[in-house]
């Protein structure tokens, strides 16, 4: 029942998702709500992910740290490195929702 179900949104997830991607205006310009709607998914999808990732990379190392407390300079910098590349990516994300806002 679940490969039943799971195969019926596979195929019917794109066709509803090209249907509103190739949707014009009778004008053929863009739609104002569609931009303001695509920078708000932007940055809260963008929020989401970071946070699932920076507390999946600091549970990871709090772990790592606990089972050898030896081990916690070694640990350290690279958990640094990647919570700064995650939240990298979220701040890129904000960029482009700016960028999305001065087409609204």
């Amino acid at each position: 029942m679940k490969k039943t179900a799971l195969r019926l949104v596979s195929l019917l997830t794109p066709l509803f998702v090209t249907a509103t991607a190739f949707a014009q205006d009778a004008a053929g310009g863009v739609d104002k709500s569609a931009l303001a709607y695509a920078a708000g998914s932007a940055i809260g999808i963008a929020a989401f992910g970071g946070a699932l990732g920076q507390g999946k990379a600091a549970a990871a190392a709090l772990e790592g740290i606990a089972r050898n407390p030896n081990a916690s300079d070694k640990l350290f910098t690279p958990m640094i490195l990647g919570l700064a590349l995650i939240e990298s990516l979220v701040i890129y994300a904000l960029v482009i929702a700016y960028m999305l806002q001065d087409k609204i």
